[in-house]
């Protein structure tokens, strides 16, 4: 026993709170995650509207896109869960890097949105969404993989940069992604992107990309909140560095 749990602990990132990949809370987040994803997924399907027939199907929306990249990382996070693999738990970090920061954005921007006027975010001919199912597309996902981060994950070791180039790419390849289905369709996803002209667009995109890199420095400075610093790291770097405490040189 005291074996398994010294190697449990050579596993872990010294910063890492709870144990992952485990079969435990770690599984059991993840799998209350996936469940919650699709719940949102069987609403779009059971609740077909002007969308589900047009070119690029709800895939034209940001909210969708972020919840089809969280249940990925999800449906990978519970894989390293059930198979202890630290390889697919590597790469459940890797996608939380921007599947976290980018669910954290649409949250921010819908609710935000939304307080402003419903209107910029829900088209006219589309009825009020029942509120667990609202909550289920724009706050859950975000919870969901912040909490995944704070307690079952290692520190983000991304700078602001290359998480601004990350963000960048993502808002303006979704605006060539919503342009080409214009093209074809003749109607934006979000009633926003009707309000606003070219110029407008781009600074909202810009804008947003600056939003999400923010986000990544955020979580970065929240999980040192919650976890701490590494202060100590041994040749191995396995273990969790000791608190301070007042006294001499001895610790007393």
């Amino acid at each position: 026993m005291a074996a398994d749990y010294a190697r449990a602990l050579a596993r872990r990132h010294p910063l890492q709170r709870l144990e992952a990949p485990s079969r435990g809370s770690s599984a059991l987040l993840h799998l209350l995650g996936l469940s919650s994803f699709a719940y949102s997924f069987a609403y779009l399907i059971l609740n077909p509207d002007p969308v589900s027939e047009s070119y690029g199907w709800h895939l034209q929306y940001l909210t969708i896109i972020g919840l089809s990249l969280a249940a990925v990382t999800f449906a990978v996070g519970l894989l390293a869960d059930l198979t202890m693999s630290p390889r697919l738990f590597a790469v459940k970090n890797l996608l939380s890097v921007a599947s976290a920061p980018m669910e954290c954005l649409i949250s921010m921007l819908y609710w935000g949105l939304r307080a402003i006027d419903p209107k910029l975010v829900l088209p006219s001919w589309q009825p009020p969404l029942p509120i667990s199912v609202d909550l289920s597309f724009h706050a859950v996902p975000a919870l969901t993989l912040v909490a995944d981060l704070l307690f079952f994950s290692p520190p983000y070791t991304v700078a602001f940069l290359p998480a601004f180039g990350l963000s960048s790419c993502i808002a303006f390849g979704y605006w060539l992604w919503i342009e080409r289905c214009y093209h074809y369709n003749r109607f934006y996803p979000y009633p926003l992107f009707t309000v606003l002209d070219t110029t407008q667009r781009i600074g909202l995109f810009a804008s947003s990309a600056l939003l999400m890199a923010l986000s990544t420095a955020a979580l970065v400075w929240v999980y040192h909140v919650v976890n701490g610093k590494e202060e100590i790291a041994l040749a191995n770097g396995h273990t969790r560095a000791p608190e301070e405490r007042d006294g001499d040189v001895k610790g007393q």
